[in-house]
Parts: C-alpha cells; sequence; structure tokens
C-alpha cells in the first residue's frame, strides 16, 4: 500500500530476504500468537469443532491494517486443521480459468489463502460463489446457442480472505463467509512480548527496556517492531557486542531518523505541511498528497491511521486538521510552529432579524 516498499514504517512486505526473515519469526500455533485474544478463542472453538467433525472449516474473512497478522492467521488455521494451504492473492487471479485451476488442485479440507480478497475482478467472483457455497466449478462448454452449462463437483475446502478495505468486497462475497474477524492494532505489552519472542529466535540477547523501547516504536503493528528488532540487532552487531540494551536502540532509531513515538521522517513532514503550510488545517488529503508526492491512497493507508491514533490528526467534512498534541509534538522536535489558522468572523445567521436602524 505504500510506492516505498523499504520503508521499515509500511505495512507491506520489503524484500524477497526480508519475507524470508519475517516467516521464521512467525508463530506456528494459536498457543503461540501472541495478541488479537478474542479472535484466537473463537477461531479455537470454530477449528476444534471442524476437526472433531471431520470436516472443513467455514470460510473465514479476516480484515484490518496491513501487518497484523492475517496472513500468519491462515497459515496456523490450515496447521491446526492438519492440511495444506495454497496462496495467492486477488490481482494474481485475473482470469476465470486461473481460479478453477486452483480450486480443482485442492485436496480435501484445504486451505486456500487469498490475500488482498477486495481486488479480485466481477468475473472471477462468479465462480468463487459456487465453490464457496455448493463446493461446485460451473463451466460454460461451447460458445453461442449450442453453449451450455456444466457443474463440477470439487472436494470440500475452506477459504480465507484476507483484506485491508473490507468495504471493497461485495456484499454477495462478504455473506458466503461463515466467520469475520476484525484484526486491531497491538499494545505495548503486547510488542514486547512479540519483540522479546523475536529476539530469542533470532538468539540476540536484548534487555527488557530496550524491548519496551522498540515496542513504543512499533506503531501497534508485529511487523513493523520484527523489522526495527532486526535494524537494531544490525547497529548492535557492528557498533556494539551484539547485545540490544536501550542505547543501543535509541541510537539505532537516531539513525534510522524514527522518534520516541515511532514517527518516521515522512509522518513529521505530513504533520509540518499541515502546520506549516496549510495553518494546522483544514486541508484535502488531495492538497496534502500533492505537497508529499506521494498517492492519495498512500497517505490514507499508510500514514493517516497511525497519526489518527495517536491524536495528531483529525479528520472533518472541511479537511485534515493537526490537533494541538501534533502541534506541541513538533515543536518539542524543534519544528516552527506557527498559530493555527483564524476562525472566521462571527456572522449573523440568516434567520436572526438584524437590529433595525432607528
Amino acid at each position: 500500500m505504500t510506492d516505498d516498499p523499504l520503508s521499515l514504517l509500511a505495512g507491506d512486505a520489503a524484500s524477497t530476504g526480508e519475507q524470508a526473515v519475517e516467516g521464521s519469526l512467525r508463530p506456528r500455533s494459536l498457543d503461540e500468537y501472541i495478541g488479537q485474544r478474542d479472535v484466537k478463542a473463537s477461531l479455537a472453538v470454530l477449528l476444534a469443532a471442524a476437526k472433531g467433525r471431520g470436516e472443513p472449516a467455514d470460510h473465514v474473512l479476516l480484515y484490518g491494517p496491513p501487518g497484523l497478522g492475517k496472513t500468519t492467521l491462515a497459515t496456523i488455521i490450515a496447521r491446526e486443521l492438519d492440511v495444506n494451504v495454497r496462496y495467492t492473492s486477488g490481482p494474481a487471479i485475473e482470469r476465470a480459468g486461473d481460479l478453477a485451476a486452483i480450486l480443482t488442485s485442492l485436496d480435501e479440507r484445504d486451505v486456500l489463502f487469498i490475500d488482498e480478497i477486495h481486488r479480485l475482478n466481477r468475473a472471477v467472483e462468479e465462480i468463487l460463489y459456487p465453490a464457496m457455497e455448493d463446493f461446485a466449478l460451473d463451466v460454460m462448454i461451447g460458445k453461442g446457442p449450442s453453449a451450455r452449462s456444466l457443474r463440477l463437483s470439487l472436494k470440500p475446502f475452506t477459504v480465507v480472505g484476507a483484506t485491508t478495505r473490507a468495504g471493497r468486497i461485495s456484499s454477495p462475497l462478504r455473506d458466503r463467509f461463515g466467520m469475520s474477524y476484525r484484526l486491531d492494532f497491538y499494545g505495548e505489552d503486547e510488542l514486547t512480548s512479540i519483540v522479546r519472542r523475536s529476539a530469542g529466535i533470532l538468539n540476540v540477547p536484548i534487555d527488557p527496556e530496550a524491548a519496551r523501547a522498540i515496542a513504543m516504536r512499533g506503531r501497534g503493528t508485529p511487523r513493523i517492531v520484527n523489522r526495527l528488532l532486526r535494524r537494531v540487532r544490525d547497529h548492535a552487531e557492528v557498533h556494539g557486542d551484539g547485545s540490544i540494551h536501550p542505547g543501543a536502540v535509541a541510537e539505532a532509531m537516531r539513525i534510522l531518523d524514527i522518534d520516541d513515538l515511532g514517527l518516521d521522517a515522512t509522518d513529521r513532514k505530513l504533520l509540518a505541511a499541515i502546520v506549516q503550510k496549510f495553518g494546522s488545517g483544514p486541508v484535502g488529503v488531495a492538497a496534502l498528497a500533492a505537497v508529499l508526492a506521494e498517492e492519495q491512497e498512500t497517505v490514507e493507508d499508510v500514514y493517516e491511521p497511525y497519526l489518527l491514533r495517536l491524536g495528531f490528526l483529525d479528520r472533518t467534512p472541511q479537511g485534515r486538521v493537526a490537533t494541538e498534541a501534533a502541534r506541541s509534538h513538533l515543536a518539542s522536535l524543534g519544528y516552527d510552529v506557527p498559530a493555527p489558522r483564524r476562525a472566521e468572523p462571527d456572522m449573523t445567521a440568516l434567520w436572526d432579524n438584524p437590529a433595525q436602524p432607528s
């Protein structure tokens, strides 16, 4: 969702090498999975019941911001059911025939994980409806007046769909999922536990205070704290003895230009643009994206959610407004913070009777 795939604080994976390391840090069971307590409890019942009956689990929809563990949960679902998992994504399935080939290759009770499911095109969705509901595939044979439909039976399977934009999924597709779960941002304690677990897997000695310092900058996202941990590990190995302590974290974050709240240079540039160029707002997101030289969707999906959570940004009908908390944070970092834009002077309402001259 970001134009800069190498951004440490972006939700999407950065490179093949990064993905390989991230894969080694992913939990392999619900017991190992940290956070999302309510989702885990509900999934545990769903999967245990399906496994006990020897049936495929209900189709599951996972939605929420990137980096919160949707792909990891899909893999765990397959492991808990002792079946295979097949990975694909909405943009990768261009034609109905592509989906048909995937569906016919699934074994009984297998899991099909479709990432970015909201980006499936309409023709592919039409094939998926009967497949999810009746485990059947409708195939058209021939063309013109002689064309006829042939229904092929599929082995029962489970679809796990993932999306960052649940509102873009069509209602017929959404209704075919037996369970829908929203993944929320993680708390600081949960992220600290994730950092300590990942450090143990990477065989990196870490101070408890250092683990919390990394978690504070993790933007509520496990994928981000794991990336920050690896960058701090690199710094500790090059400039220290390999162990991670609070001083090593502070120095590494300074080099990476990430402040104590986890804001990077682009986050601060966005806030500074609102405060300095637009008098703290309101300003439209299109104008803001133009100033930052970013796509409008990148601003809305990558940068704004965390700033809104911090209370640094407000969305109003007139546009984005930088809050007093944002102004104070920028001022503490040495930014020039001019006075906010003056409010319009009070005007007499149309329904009020102005005083008549005597």
